[in-house]
């Protein structure tokens, strides 16, 4: 049970990658915040953990609003005393080449994605008491990506990158921060991708399932990884190699 009695907040626990994770965190022992920007979706997760007779509860967050983010940590920390892990999973895509994409557009996919990682570390990290550890998910699309998805590859470079200093900066308070990056994953955001579904996009290799994804996240949230700190884990089945 690697997060018994660990508060844990995951960002996109409505669907996909999130709910996975919530999932199995919940089924060892964790005390999860499910955190979406669907309520309904948060709750439906909170129920499945439930029924497993696991704990959780659901807030509902625009994770690129700074005060929506600080809801959620006062959330977590009002109903378990302290935050022990946070998984920063939720992100956005857009699939416009960058000059018909409008100033708007591109900042809203960076603070959603690469934002929100800014957010709940800077309010999160100060409720998290030694031992905790910062799992943000990046990309394949950080080391290769293709046409039409840009803001979306720059937002989960600067993710690995992020990482990799908070991790320095985190050091003294011995609050690990890490990366893991999937690769193609069996969810709604692969396959309503408008590159995937024209063939601009070729999905080759091997297919993640979310609990797949779960494991790896998993890992690094815990104990288990007590060594590993600043780096990214790619989990993408060697699509890279392909790419």
């Amino acid at each position: 049970m690697r997060f018994s009695g660990k508060a844990c907040i995951v960002t996109g626990g409505g669907s996909g990658i999130g709910r996975a994770t919530c999932l199995q965190m919940a089924a060892e022992g964790g005390r999860v915040v499910v955190a979406d920007l669907r309520q309904e979706a948060a709750q439906a997760t909170v129920d499945q953990i439930h029924a497993a007779k696991g704990e959780a509860i659901a807030v509902q967050v625009d994770v690129g609003d700074a005060k929506q983010v600080q809801a959620v940590v006062d959330a977590a920390v009002k109903a378990y005393g302290a935050i022990n892990v946070i998984v920063n999973d939720a992100a956005m895509m857009t699939f416009t080449p960058i000059l018909d994409t409008t100033e708007d557009d591109f900042f809203h996919v960076i603070k959603t994605n690469l934002g929100s990682v800014f957010y709940f570390s800077k309010y999160g990290a100060p409720h998290m008491p030694a031992g905790s550890a910062i799992v943000n998910i990046s990309s394949v699309h950080a080391h290769a990506t293709t046409q039409n998805v840009v803001p979306y590859a720059a937002s989960k470079g600067a993710i690995e990158a992020f990482t990799r200093g908070f991790s320095l900066e985190m050091a003294a308070r011995q609050i690990r921060v890490n990366s893991v990056a999937p690769g193609a994953v069996d969810t709604p955001m692969l396959w309503n991708n408008p590159n995937v579904k024209s063939g601009a996009e070729k999905v080759e290799g091997a297919i993640g399932k979310p609990e797949d994804l779960a494991a790896a996240i998993c890992f690094m949230a815990s104990d288990d990884a007590r060594f590993v700190n600043g780096t990214t884990l790619v989990a993408d089945g060697g699509r890279l190699d392909i790419l």
